[in-house]
Formats: C-alpha cells, structure tokens, sequence
C-alpha cells in the first residue's frame, strides 16, 4: 500500500531523498531532426530491456531538446493522486484560454497514479480504466490538437513512488510505448530502484537512466527526458556526480527534495520554496545552456501563499533558469495568480537564449541579491528578503555584473516602473518579497531617478521603539519638496507622523527619527508592520513617491505548551459531522490524523502519563478533533525545570530536524537539534529517536486506514546545561514536526 511522507513520496530505500520530475518546452523541429540523426547513427542499440552497466559520461550526449527552460503544467503539487483525464484536459484548456500558452507554458505532463496496477498480458503499461477510460494515447491527441506538448511520468525503479509499475526491466518497451502515444517529454523517477549488493547507488541509477536515454532515442522519437536521479542522491558525497551525468543523459533533472504539496500550511509552502531555492541556487556550475537544474513547481495559483510569495518564487526561479512548470488548478486560478505566471517580463528572464543561471553576488542575514546574465548585455538582478521582517537591501551595479559606468536603467518587472540610477540597487522590501530589475547601462529620458526608504532601529523593545526613517536619493536628479508620513496599525501612535525633508541631493539621504508605540503583544510571535510614504518632485522627471515598511517582532512565550497547540492531529473515528468524514483533521497536510481509537489501545488516552526509558509525559488533555499537538513554527513555552536532558514526546510529516532553544532563568541559553521520524513508513530510529507508542492505524478522510502498518508517537531529548533551571523552550521552525509533550529528565 502506498503510503505518502508529508504528502511526498516515500523515501527510496538506498539513497537519500525523493524526487519529483517536471516538463519541457517547444524547440525547433528542424535542430531536433538533425541532433536525433546524429546521435542515432552513432548509438549501437541493444541490451535496453532492464538495467546496464552505467554508459561513460565521455559517450554521445542525449539532443539538446530543450534549448530553454521547459515550461507547462503537472498535476502532482496539487492534485497528488487525485487525477483524471477530465482533470487533465480541463487544465490543459485553461492553459489555452488563459494565455499562458501562447506565453511558454506548452506541456501538460501527467504526473504518477495515472496507470493501473499491474501491466497487461504482454507487459505493456495500462492506463487505470476509471481516471482515463479512453487511454494515454487519447489524452495526447487531446493536448496536440490544443497545440499543447503531452508529458508522461514513469520511475526507474521496480515500481513508481505510487505503487504502480515501474520501469525496471521494461525500459525499451515503455519507451517505445510512450513514442507509440506521441509523448513529447518524459518524467522519470526513481523510487525504488533496486541496488544489488557490491554495486554503488551511483553506478546502479547511472546505468538505467543511460538505459531509458537510449531507449528513448532509439524510439527515434524526440521526447524531452527530465532525470529525478540527483534527487535521491541530494547533500551526499555522489550528489553533483550524479548531476553530471544526468546532463549527459537528460535535458533537466530534478536535484533536490519536493516542493510543498497543496494541502500544506502556509508556513511550510513557504518554508518548501525556501529550502528548494536554497539548494537549487548552489548548483549554477553545473547547469548550462540546453541542461537545466529543476527545483520543481511554480505554487503560484495554491492556497496560502501570498502574493509577495508567489512573486519571489517567480522571480528566482527565472534568475535561476529554472523549469517553469504549473502545478495548480488552472481552471480556478486567480487573476493575480495568472498575472504572475504570465508575467512576460519574468518569463523572457528565465527563457533567455544566453541560458545561463543567475548567481548570487551579494548575501546576509535573511537576503540575497542575485544577478544573471542576459543575451543582449543587460543583466537581470533579484533582490530577495527571505526573512520574515521587512528590510532595504543593496547592491551595486558592478557588484551586479554590469560594466562601470555613470548612469544606469532599471526596469522593475513586476511593477514596470523605470528609473535611473548612478550604480546603487536598492528596495524596500516587505517580508518573503523579491525585487526583480532588468538592468543596462545608459539613460532613459524624463526617468524618475531611483530612491529608496530605509529604517533602522535606534532604541526600545518590544511595541515601544525609536527608529530612523531615511529616504535615499540613488539617481543623478536631486529631489525636491520631500515630504515622509509614517502610517501604524490600528492602536498604535507614532511621533511625528509626517515630517518635511526639503531638499535631498544626489546620492544622499535625509531622515528623520520617529516614536511608535503599540499594545502589550500577545504570547507568541506577532508581526507588525510600521509603513512610511514619500513624495517629492524630481526636476524634469515631475513627482514622484516611496515608499517603505519596517516590522516590529515581539515574541511573547506561550504559558505552556497546551496554549500554542495549533494542528488538530487526532481524530475519532466517530467524529462529527458523520462517521468517517474526519476533515476537521489534518496531521499530515493530506487530511490525515491519528486515530483516538487507536492510540487508546496504546495506552495514549487524555491526560495519561506514558513513560519510556524512564522518561515521563503527559499526553495532551483534550478531547479529539480540538487542537491537541503543536505543528513547531519556532513558539516559545514557558517551561520550569533542571535536569541533564528536555526529552520532546512528538513525530513528523516530513524529513526535517530543525534547533531547539533553552533560556535558563539566569538569562542564559543551550541549542540542540530536535528531529523525529515520519509518523509512519520510516525505521523508527532516524534523529536517535525512541519509538514510545505503536498504534495499527491512522484516520483518513475517507475512513480508518491502513491496518497492520505502524503509526507512531517518538521521544528524543537535547541536553541541558547542569545546574540550571529552565525558564523557557524555543521550538523549532519546522511545521513539520509536531510536538505532544515535553518532559524534563
């Protein structure tokens, strides 16, 4: 039975972590031809049928059938397993009628689920007869006729992440099937890859995804072959190894974890782009024009994200030459989402002919600056605030790339506003937002010049504070009549509200200090945003306006560990409004919980105390379906108690550990690193974690599920610092590990 981590497919049982492939993008017919025969002259076919000894990177590499990034739609981020041809085709026409694709985005790719369980007589995959009743074929005869490419997913190994078959041992007849069909791209994953004993994973991945390259080719078909290999090999010591050779036998590859799936939080789809962007930026040495490094899907489109979100994945993903893929319901899309992904500006970044990922050029705390070189000599340069505080962050022209001069362009591409600047870069950005800027040397006439607000904190804590509010002439006009207001959220004062800055030079600044003073914060992490308004004239260039925020962060511990509890992680399986219907429940991002049934035969009943090599915890108090374990996102718990170790009773819906903070009552701090494994599918041992209770089942939406499999609830501990006493715990920030309890050993 399949089950999901997270809602990401299972972990391979050899390396690392799962990967999930993504599509392609039209090229010339006449170049493909002519690669195809090349290559085809030179292959010698034969032994294509199941896996080979790893063909040397030095043979013939797999036709550049992607000279750009591809670009389209895939189902998995969003639907998961829950496809049809209906849902496919409907998505396939909103991508017609939206516009986005007339703009690039010309693949639909079917992502794993799509097929029934075992092959036919002749050992031929077989669409499932209920999600695609007329088959695969029709389904690509469908999107040709929309002028649409049609995108297959398959794994390499004995079965896909899903459960249903694989390609292992079957590769030169699934290859010749998908050319049968008309597919114009290929996803190939790689869960369950077999590894005999003896054998590297490397060699064992490297040989059968040379197998299906040349299969395909064989076919004398050209389909677009995205690689998921790296995936499984990610921060290992094969990793870019891996990378290197998937360039040799695919167009893309996917080189890292999943991106969120849809049912996620809004802090874990964030928290998902981060860390894709952040392994996917390291790996530009090993990209180049026509071989592109897939960090996996475009979440514009899903829910809870924000706007400022939406943009920046956006806008990285195209300074990264990244794939942009769809994975969303299209038929349902907002306008602004749609805005986003058809952003031709953005789009002509990431498609660029030069083909070359951006890279950063500038870096601190909670900010990158990027920059990317472009086909006809401007670069294009994202400023990029990961931080959750709103923040200026510079650069300069030459630090950017471009060569020296006395004046330069700046389009920014979501607000399509020009300005000119002398050599500085610089916006105010709210938190999780990107500025994206097209930049070239020269002038561009009546332009207003650009400027930038800045706040920097002079004094107080907490809701009482004094801060410097500058705004920053960066252009070769200097401005006149500058006038700042400052704007605070409701029940809040700030002194003064507005002030005149007159005369502001280029290259300078002027500011002023303001008082802002806001209520007593309540426990937890809040956020509030302090915004200032500029406006101003700038000789010939008329009026023009700023404008810049600030974030004052209070961070209020919770009394206990009961009054953050936030994630409804248990369920009854009798729970209103019917039996069976258990989505007021969501452990897992997928609807899924643990059963109150099940953990009571465990012995985890409300307020019990379950112990395990002599530590102690008391399970949470609280009836099911109410708010009863903690989804971590770095709150803070009044904790009192001395010890040698904090022992965390607790598990994931994920793969992540993430930094525990102690304050002592002496004002003083330890960190550990907290982790536990999945709740299910897993060994039971990763992070050093215990196994402290075993249920046989889980709830889902629809029903009890899964007999016979584990459900579990670890403990793992951090030390303490001897002879102290503990006042607080910072938990980690990491929605995916879920705490139940906390115990002082």
């Amino acid at each position: 039975m399949f089950e999901r981590a997270r809602t990401t497919r299972s972990r391979p049982p050899a390396p690392p972590r799962p990967g999930a492939a993504t599509p392609p993008r039209r090229t010339a017919g006449g170049r493909r031809a002519l690669a195809l025969a090349a290559v085809l002259s030179a292959l010698t076919l034969g032994g294509l049928a199941g896996p080979a000894a790893a063909e040397s990177p030095k043979d013939a590499a797999y036709p550049n059938f992607a000279p750009t990034p591809p670009m389209g739609w895939n189902n998995w981020s969003y639907y998961g397993c829950d496809i049809s041809e209906a849902t496919v085709l409907a998505n396939a026409r909103a991508l017609v009628s939206s516009g986005l694709a007339a703009k690039g985005y010309d693949t639909v790719t079917t992502d794993d689920c799509w097929m029934s369980h075992s092959r036919d007589a002749d050992g031929n995959l077989v669409a499932d007869p209920q999600r695609f009743p007329h088959g695969m074929a029709y389904v690509g005869e469908q999107l040709h006729a929309m002028g649409l490419k049609f995108g297959i997913y398959e794994d390499a190994g004995t079965s896909t992440c899903g459960g249903y078959p694989g390609s292992y041992g079957h590769i030169r007849q699934d290859a010749d099937l998908f050319a049968e069909w008309k597919v114009d791209y290929l996803k190939l994953d790689g869960c369950n890859v077999p590894v005999p004993a003896g054998q590297s994973a490397d060699d064992v991945y490297h040989g059968i995804y040379g197998d299906m390259s040349r299969a395909l080719l064989a076919t004398g078909r050209p389909i677009v072959f995205s690689v998921s290999a790296p995936a499984y090999f990610e921060g290992g010591s094969d990793w870019h190894h891996v990378i290197s050779w998937s360039a040799q036998v695919g167009n893309l590859w996917r080189e890292g974890r999943d991106i969120a799936m849809e049912p996620g939080s809004a802090r874990g789809k964030w928290s998902s782009i981060k860390y894709n962007y952040g392994y996917n930026v390291q790996l530009a040495d090993l990209q180049s024009p026509g071989r592109w490094n897939d960090p996996d899907f475009l979440l514009a489109g899903q829910s809870r994200l924000t706007g400022d979100e939406i943009r920046s994945q956006m806008s990285l993903w195209s300074v990264m030459a990244a794939p942009l893929i769809s994975s969303t319901d299209l038929t349902k899309a907002s306008p602004d989402a749609l805005s986003v992904l058809g952003n031709e500006d953005v789009i002509a970044v990431d498609q660029d002919a030069k083909g070359l990922q951006g890279r950063i050029v500038g870096h601190g705390d909670g900010y990158d600056v990027l920059s990317k070189p472009l086909a006809n000599g401007d670069r294009a340069v994202a400023l990029f605030n990961s931080s959750d505080e709103a923040r200026t962050i510079t650069t300069t022209a030459t630090e950017a790339g471009l060569p020296a001069g006395t004046s330069y362009v700046l389009k920014d591409l979501w607000s399509k506003k020009t300005t000119q600047t002398t050599g500085t870069i610089a916006a105010n950005l709210p938190p999780h937002a990107t500025a994206l800027y097209r930049v070239h040397t020269g002038t561009a006439h009546r332009a207003q010049p650009a400027t930038a607000i800045t706040w920097t904190r002079t004094g107080g804590d907490g809701t009482a504070s004094t801060w410097k509010v500058s705004l920053a002439d960066h252009g070769p006009t200097g401005l006149t009549r500058a006038r700042l207001t400052v704007d605070t959220p409701e029940g809040w004062t700030v002194s003064p509200s507005t002030a005149s800055l007159g005369r502001v030079a280029p290259g300078t600044a002027k500011s002023v200090t303001v008082t802002v003073t806001g209520p007593d914060a309540k426990p937890g992490t809040t956020v509030s945003t302090l915004t200032a308004k500029a406006d101003y004239r700038a000789g010939g260039a008329g009026t023009g306006t700023a404008s810049g925020q600030a974030s004052v962060v209070t961070d209020v511990p919770y009394p206990s560990l009961a009054a953050a509890f936030d994630n409804t992680g248990i369920t009854s399986e009798s729970a209103p409004p019917a039996p069976g219907n258990y989505t007021t429940g969501d452990f897992d991002g997928d609807g899924d919980t643990y059963s109150a049934q099940a953990l009571a035969a465990a012995g985890a009943t409300p307020g019990a105390e379950i112990s395990k090599n002599g530590v102690t915890w008391t399970f949470p108090d609280s009836a099911p379906g109410t708010p009863d374990n903690v989804a971590a996102a770095g709150q803070s718990i009044t904790l009192t108690g001395s010890g040698s170790e904090l022992w965390f009773l607790g598990a994931e819906a994920g793969f992540t550990s993430g930094q525990v903070k102690v304050t002592y009552t002496d004002g003083s701090t330890s960190t550990g690193s907290l982790g536990f494994p999945n709740w299910c599918c897993t060994d039971g041992t990763e992070y050093g974690a215990t196994t402290v209770v075993t249920t046989d089942h889980r709830n889902t939406p629809a029903g009890p599920a899964n007999y016979g499999i584990g459900y579990k609830l670890f403990g793992n501990p951090i030390p303490l610092t001897p002879g102290k006493t503990v006042r607080t715990v910072t938990l980690p920030d990491a929605d995916q590990i879920h705490v139940f309890a906390i115990s002082v050993r």
